[in-house]
């Protein structure tokens, strides 16, 4: 396929992905006082008790113009599904141009790291709270893009360094993590500069990009003991397929097996589509470790 026919072909996708309308949750919590700390919660469609949970990061380069808004009718897919769905909500990067970059920043270091892991350590109780009919016994995080790399760091914090505040004294009790074009290997991503640089502005550049990394690259904290599989499309133009194969890689050498499911004529955005074949085959993957 020629640079142009793909370009053609990954706006198509991009414009069916964020074409369908928001879908509004069954019920909101907070996880925290700022006004990103929410969670939605989609209740199993089938009116099921004892559903299995999906937690949900969403994508976006960890900027803040994209947040949970575009991954609502993604969350009511799986939940016409029969899962449980939590929509987490986190901060990210200002819209007001910094000094690390001319536009959008990636993320804020460490709120975005904050946020994250003070959701999750929140589930279990708003679960109780606002969900009953969840399984909060099975729970698989899921992630698409900034967004993956989130979900395997969210599965990775009982291997993070010593000292870190958001290292946890056991693994997590997870089912699996299911990652959607993650940006998965900080090194391979910045040398694609994936997302215009955005890992550079997460971390910051320099002494603190090196300083950070291993707190935040899901292929510096491995093995994690917790099953893992990645979706990926293989004309992905936003997060190319060398970044998912570099964690595969990074996996297999730390003694781990990640699985990698690779869709042909797939780009960025169908994992998330729901009128998409690929989303069908994401359902699935989470299935498989969900039930």
């Amino acid at each position: 396929m020629s640079d142009s026919a793909a370009r053609d072909r990954d706006a198509v996708e991009t414009e069916s992905a964020f074409s369908h309308p928001a879908v509004a949750p069954d019920a909101t919590a907070a996880y925290g006082d700022h006004p990103d700390q929410v969670i939605d919660f989609y209740a199993p469609r089938d009116g099921r008790d004892g559903a299995p949970v999906v937690v949900v990061l969403h994508g976006g380069a960890w900027r803040a113009p994209y947040d949970r808004l575009h991954v609502t009718p993604f969350a009511d897919f799986l939940a016409r599904r029969g899962f449980a769905v939590a929509n987490v909500e986190y901060r990210r990067g200002s819209e007001i141009p910094q000094q690390r970059g001319s536009g959008p920043v990636a993320g804020r270091w460490p709120e975005t790291f904050d946020d994250v892991a003070a959701a999750m350590d929140a589930l279990p109780g708003l679960l109780a709270a606002t969900l009953p009919q969840a399984d909060a016994r099975r729970i698989v995080v899921t992630g698409h893009s900034a967004g993956g790399q989130l979900a395997l760091w969210a599965a990775a914090r009982h291997v993070l360094p010593e000292g870190s505040p958001w290292r946890l004294a056991a693994a997590p009790p997870l089912r699996g993590v299911v990652a959607l074009a993650p940006i998965a290997d900080f090194g391979t991503a910045v040398e694609l500069d994936v997302c215009s640089g955005a890992v550079g502005q997460l971390l910051g550049t320099h002494e603190d990009f090196d300083a950070r990394s291993p707190y935040a690259d899901p292929a510096a904290l491995l093995p994690t003991g917790i099953a893992t599989a990645i979706v990926q499309g293989r004309t992905d133009l936003t997060v190319p397929q060398a970044v998912a194969e570099a964690f595969v890689d990074a996996a297999a050498k730390a003694g781990e097996t990640v699985g990698l499911t690779l869709l042909e004529d797939v780009g960025h955005f169908p994992l998330i589509d729901p009128a998409a074949d690929a989303c069908a085959v994401v359902a699935e993957e989470i299935a498989q470790l969900a039930w």
